[in-house]
């Protein structure tokens, strides 16, 4: 079953949620926005959550403000990293709570993974084809959040984040459950050999066999790769521990979605972003 599911009420903006996860765990609260349900105008339309575009940052907070509506959440405690495509992993502390959702300039800088312990505060990044991945520790009460493109992924960020939430919460990989949210497949995610010769480091460390390789790289066009970095990022989970059977992996493509969802490959850069959220209620 699709782990990620579509809700929207009239007047509020579309958004996916984990379902299996917050029915099993009242507070917690994890999912995906669409472009569905705001108010910006072309070519943002309409429910753009980020800033680091070329939106009306005004309109951008409005956005934001009906999204946290429609959750239930708090708006003040919706909190975003200035994200780079790397590696970094920021520990967000009951004093971070709320940085960036108004202004880039306050956002936790130079960073795309998120974790907290902390209850009342709402981990937040965006994308428009990168893979969002998500973990819940229910045993600690954690959270974490990380955005991760080809750069990110080969970076293993998923990896840096489960370790640093070992480090900083006693976090026991086994207990971790995880996802892969909305991005681009291999269907649509065509690449050259720069990228795929990163792509084939990272395979080769964490020990990938020949079939996890053809899921990852599949035939392009001469010169060319159709690179799943859901699969890939999957896979990097498990080798920092977490169970296959507490991974769940979204099963659609932003690129051949654009009616429910931002792409910058398939919209040539001139589009707005979804954003992730994860957090769990005071």
């Amino acid at each position: 079953m699709e782990p990620f599911q579509l809700t929207q009420r009239p007047g509020e903006p579309a958004s996916l949620h984990i379902t299996r996860w917050e029915s099993g765990h009242p507070g917690l609260s994890a999912g995906f926005t669409t472009r569905l349900g705001g108010v910006s105008q072309a070519p943002y339309d309409s429910l753009n959550c980020a800033l680091h575009i070329q939106d009306d940052p005004s309109v951008v907070a409005d956005n934001r403000k009906r999204l946290a509506a429609s959750l239930n959440v708090p708006f003040e405690a919706w909190t975003c990293g200035e994200q780079v495509h790397g590696c970094q992993v920021a520990v967000v502390a009951r004093s971070d709570r709320g940085r960036g959702r108004l202004t880039r300039e306050d956002a936790i800088p130079d960073t795309d993974a998120l974790i907290t312990n902390e209850r009342g505060i709402w981990l937040t990044s965006f994308y428009a084809d990168c893979v969002p991945l998500y973990f819940f520790d229910p045993v600690r009460e954690a959270v974490g959040l990380a955005h991760a493109g080809w750069k990110g992924t080969v970076l293993q960020i998923a990896r840096r984040t489960v370790e640093e939430m070992t480090r900083s919460f006693g976090t026991n990989p086994a207990d971790v459950l995880a996802a892969v949210g909305p991005s681009i497949g291999p269907c649509c995610y065509e690449v050259d050999s720069t990228v795929t010769e990163r792509i084939d480091e990272c395979l080769t460390d964490i020990g990938a066999d020949a079939s996890m390789r053809e899921a990852v790289c599949r035939p392009g066009r001469p010169g060319k790769t159709m690179l799943g970095l859901q699969q890939l990022n999957g896979q990097i989970m498990i080798k920092a521990g977490i169970l296959p059977t507490h991974i769940e992996i979204c099963e659609m493509c932003t690129g051949c979605r654009t009616d429910l969802f931002y792409s910058h490959r398939k919209e040539r850069g001139k589009t707005g972003r979804m954003a992730s959220w994860i957090g769990l209620a005071l």
